[in-house]
């Protein structure tokens, strides 16, 4: 009993230390996973400021170009107004402030017509680089109507009308050089920005909402037909909003705006690292307790059997000889009743012989009446115990109950059940056996009225080397447990038990083989 009490606390232990490892684990992959998580978002914070300044600057951008626009026509119409003087003009007037405006506009490209659409000027128009041919190409343009493409450029804003007496012009214009070569920058500082939201340096999922968090501004490292999924988009939100805290901005433009992010892969790869190392630690070890406990059943049962069979051997050969002496006894005519005592012995040696030898080799079971053999094992204890215990039986020695047995083996069973009984009874006590029928199955119970057991020991009093007797190799249980279970297909278990009441042993046989 001790190496069981023993092996329990080692169990203990080793569990105690198995969660110590767990939990060390856990704790440690949390730090680092904290670690990670705070590094992620600060990168996510670096990243948004960067996004928020640079949408600032964008914003500051186009305010600009759209100052430079209003500059830009404020010219045209102080160079048109100069034009209109420089035509109404009389020769007593002083022209050279009004040449000066007109000269000095070499960047915004202009067109005058007529009330028709005839072209009587053009400035500034680039058909080639070649300066000698840009010049020809503007003045044969003089005299003919504006169309086509050229009227197509000119008309992105509207013209500015120019009256001196009773005519009326037309002066069409058209962005300088200068503000196209802006323009384009700005279009690429708009790009930038994008592609700011759009690849992050955290390299993790994205979005960037409004204060109302439904309207989407921009969004990162999302598949961009998932993007335009509202739905799948605003489950993202909530996903994002529960795994971190989004980030808040301001954007030019957008006024406060919130930044949505998820945890990178390798993040939740993280999280979820031990919880699939202990589940793949687990399988192995169940594997290798499976395997480690299979083997050392097999060793089990070859060492029962190799004793089982060498206990019939060295058995065999003293049997020999006292039924030689038995025989020699009876010649010399001694004491009949002595002689059937001592024949008495022999056969009960020969059936233990024949019990050791059946454990040894599978044994055959047959047809048999159940009744009959519970009775002759009870006979046979009953002989050898104080009349103060009281046998019982619910069915009569005549009735039939069929169910393969190996008699011998199954009266060894009963025999060892009630021994254990009457040592837990201290010889004084009820001793009952109950048979009942269920279906294709026949249960045996063997109730005692002695000092019970223990819940947690139901099983452990089936194991090698268990015992509650001072005395005692601890085999009987574990030898009446091999017999039901492995020969005759069988159960065998504590049904039920209380302390200081008793305890009822349960055999459950099938009726077919």
């Amino acid at each position: 009993m001790d190496i069981y009490i023993q092996k329990r606390k080692w169990k203990w232990l080793l569990l105690a230390f198995a969660f110590l490892i767990i939990g060390a684990s856990l704790w440690y992959t949390n730090i680092l996973v904290n670690k990670i998580a705070k590094d992620e978002r600060k990168k996510i914070e670096t990243w948004a400021d960067a996004v928020q300044k640079k949408a600032s600057l964008v914003k500051y951008t186009e305010e600009f170009f759209d100052k430079i626009k209003i500059e830009e026509r404020k010219r045209v119409e102080l160079w048109s107004e100069a034009t209109k003087r420089l035509i109404e003009a009389d020769n007593t007037e002083d022209l050279t402030f009004y040449s000066e405006i007109i000269s000095s506009n070499t960047n915004i490209p202009v067109i005058l017509t007529d009330d028709v659409g005839i072209i009587t000027t053009a400035k500034n128009l680039d058909f080639t680089p070649d300066s000698l041919k840009n010049l020809e190409k503007i003045n044969a343009l003089r005299g003919t109507k504006l169309a086509g493409k050229l009227l197509k450029d000119f008309t992105e804003y509207n013209p500015i009308v120019v009256k001196y007496g009773s005519k009326k012009s037309y002066l069409y214009y058209k962005e300088s050089k200068l503000f196209t070569g802006l323009r384009d920058v700005l279009n690429d500082l708009i790009k930038s920005f994008i592609s700011e939201v759009v690849v992050n340096s955290a390299s993790v999922p994205v979005i960037i909402t409004d204060s109302t968090k439904e309207r989407i501004i921009g969004s990162g490292n999302i598949d961009s037909v998932k993007a335009n999924d509202k739905n799948y988009v605003s489950e993202m939100i909530n996903s994002m909003q529960i795994q971190n805290k989004p980030i808040e901005i301001d954007l030019s433009g957008q006024g406060k705006s919130y930044v949505f992010y998820e945890d990178s892969f390798l993040l939740t790869q993280l999280k979820y690292y031990p919880y699939v190392q202990f589940f793949i630690i687990g399988l192995f070890l169940l594997a290798a307790y499976f395997l480690f406990s299979t083997a050392r059943k097999t060793e089990q049962n070859q060492v029962w059997v190799g004793m089982a069979k060498e206990t019939a051997h060295q058995l065999g050969t003293p049997l020999s000889s006292l039924m030689a002496w038995v025989e020699l006894f009876k010649m010399k005519n001694i004491d009949k009743d002595t002689i059937t005592e001592i024949e008495k012995d022999v056969k009960r040696l020969e059936i233990i012989t024949q019990r050791f030898s059946n454990i040894g080799s599978l044994p055959r079971l047959e047809k048999d009446n159940l009744v009959k053999t519970i009775y002759d094992a009870i006979e046979y204890v009953k002989a050898r115990t104080s009349k103060k215990v009281l046998f019982s039986m619910n069915l009569s020695k005549e009735d039939v109950c069929l169910v393969p047995l190996n008699a011998p083996l199954f009266e060894w069973v009963i025999e060892n059940l009630c021994k254990n009984a009457i040592d837990a009874m201290d010889g004084e006590g009820k001793l009952e056996i109950v048979i009942t029928e269920e279906n294709d199955l026949v249960h045996v119970d063997i109730c005692d009225t002695g000092k019970g057991i223990s819940k947690s020991k139901y099983k452990t009093v089936f194991k090698p080397g268990y015992t509650s007797k001072k005395r005692g190799w601890g085999l009987g249980l574990t030898l009446c447990k091999r017999i039901i279970v492995i020969y005759h297909r069988g159960k065998i278990f504590v049904r039920n038990s209380v302390i200081g009441k008793g305890t009822t042993f349960r055999i459950t046989l099938n009726k077919d083989k």
